[in-house]
């Protein structure tokens, strides 16, 4: 009887965030540890299926960067990264667009088929969904100055054309987003998830971001996890960023929040995708999870 009555005290709380987030879009960055380990895999897909039974409208933008890895290990091709950006010739696009689009998408949406939910699996160039242009990041030249690097086939996105997910969604289904993108001569870029996932909730003007990660959020202290900085005002990020309670890999996550916010999304999250239903502890409950990022 007393873990019935835990169950109904569950359904409770979150009753008034089903009624809060009827009806409202939300975009999660599936990516991190959540990618890699089946019983994680089953929890974040089976929690956005849940999300869209009670009426929420879901919109999964995906990465995949260690199944490129592992793919251009095997034709022999070695991975190069500056400043956590995937160096991409001609080759390595073609890697990444067949392991983006024509593997991990598609096994994201059979396996949120076959949970209960209807999905559909896209790229950034279905429908025109991301245009992009290419990325130059700054290098050091040998005299110590700078110049702008060419990473090869990288992007940033120009526009999104949304219309195709808002059809899906009013039709009912689950759009799956691999951040893929079209240059204007017709060229495939690689784009970071992240990015694509902020710029896709801003154009959708989603009710929230939520941006799946391998730590428990941003951290007042380095590897405290007591330290958890629950909710972080927008303006008060550079500081942190100086002071290097921001770092790393971190910084273009919360970037990423600061854009979203910036185009319209009312709240970003970043949360540790390897805690089991994650999302639902953040978004159904009182207490919620990890770090929120608002204006």
């Amino acid at each position: 009887m007393s873990t019935a009555l835990e169950k109904a005290a569950v359904l409770v709380e979150a009753l008034p965030y089903i009624k809060k987030f009827y009806g409202k879009t939300v975009v999660i960055k599936y990516g991190g540890h959540a990618m890699l380990n089946d019983g994680l895999k089953e929890a974040v897909l089976t929690d956005a299926v849940l999300m869209k039974y009670v009426g929420m409208n879901p919109v999964i933008v995906h990465g995949g960067g260690p199944g490129i890895t592992e793919m251009l290990k095997r034709v022999g091709k070695d991975s190069s990264f500056v400043d956590g950006l995937r160096v991409t010739d001609g080759e390595t696009m073609e890697i990444v667009e067949m392991v983006l689009v024509g593997k991990i998408n598609k096994e994201i949406v059979a396996r949120l088929n076959r949970i209960g939910g209807k999905a559909v699996g896209l790229s950034g160039k279905d429908a025109d969904l991301f245009q992009a242009v290419k990325k130059y990041r700054k290098g050091r030249t040998g005299a110590g100055g700078e110049e702008m690097a060419d990473i090869g086939f990288v992007g940033d996105i120009s526009r999104v054309y949304p219309d195709i997910v808002n059809t899906l969604i009013d039709e009912g289904y689950i759009p799956v987003v691999a951040p893929v993108a079209v240059g204007p001569e017709g060229e495939s870029y690689n784009i970071n998830a992240d990015y694509a996932a902020g710029m896709l909730a801003a154009s959708l003007r989603a009710d929230k971001l939520i941006i799946l990660t391998d730590v428990e959020g941003i951290l007042a202290r380095r590897n405290d996890p007591d330290s958890l900085i629950s909710v972080l005002r927008a303006d008060d990020v550079p500081a942190l960023i100086d002071r290097g309670k921001i770092e790393g890999g971190m910084i273009p996550k919360v970037e990423c929040c600061l854009e979203a916010l910036a185009g319209g999304v009312r709240t970003t999250h970043i949360l540790d995708g390897r805690v089991p239903h994650s999302i639902l502890l953040e978004v159904f409950t009182d207490q919620g999870v990890g770090t929120m990022v608002e204006k």
